[in-house]
C-alpha cells in the first residue's frame, strides 16, 4: 500500500511503498527516511520511517535509498503525532519481518549462563524420583509380573 494510506492501518504488519527524498541523522545516532517531498509541509506528512542507532548494525547504511522508491514491511504505530515504521533489520526491504525484541518483563532475572528457565514455572521444577502430587507413602507398590 502507499504512504499515504498506511496511517489508516495502526498495529498492522503491511507492506508499504513510498518514494525516499532523504534521509535524516539526529545527533543521537537515529535515523529517519523522509517520505514526503521538500513541498510538503511537516504537519501534511503523516507518515515516517525511523531506524534506532542500537540497530545500526542490522539496518546497514541507508544513504543509498535517497531518492529511490522502496518497498518496506514492519507494523504501522504512532510515532510521535505521525504514524511510521520502526526499521529495525535491513530483511524488511525484502519482505521479511522486524527483528525480534524479547519482551523485557517475561526474561526479568533470568541470565544465559545461569542454565536454568527464564521463568518460575512449577511444572519445570525437579519433583524428586516419584510423581509431585503424590508421596512415596501414598503410592503403591508395583508388582513384578513373572518372566516369560
Amino acid at each position: 500500500m502507499p504512504a499515504s494510506e498506511a496511517a489508516k492501518h495502526l498495529n498492522k504488519d503491511v507492506c508499504v511503498t513510498a518514494h525516499v527524498y532523504d534521509v535524516v541523522e539526529l545527533p543521537t545516532g537515529t535515523r529517519f527516511l523522509d517520505l514526503c517531498s521538500p513541498l510538503t509541509s511537516d504537519e501534511q506528512c503523516l507518515f515516517t520511517i525511523v531506524s534506532y542507532q542500537q540497530d545500526r548494525m542490522d539496518v546497514g547504511d541507508l544513504v543509498r535509498y535517497r531518492d529511490a522508491d522502496i518497498a518496506i514491511r514492519g507494523v504501522i504505530e504512532p510515532l510521535q503525532g505521525r504514524s511510521g515504521i520502526v526499521l529495525s533489520h535491513m530483511r524488511q526491504f525484502h519482505g521479511g519481518p522486524p527483528k525480534f525484541r524479547p519482551n523485557p518483563k517475561l526474561v526479568h532475572g533470568f541470565a544465559a549462563d545461569e542454565g536454568r528457565a527464564p521463568i518460575r514455572d512449577p511444572n519445570l521444577r525437579s519433583q524428586g524420583y516419584g510423581r509431585g502430587f503424590m508421596r512415596n507413602s501414598a503410592q503403591t507398590q508395583r508388582s513384578t509380573l513373572p518372566a516369560r
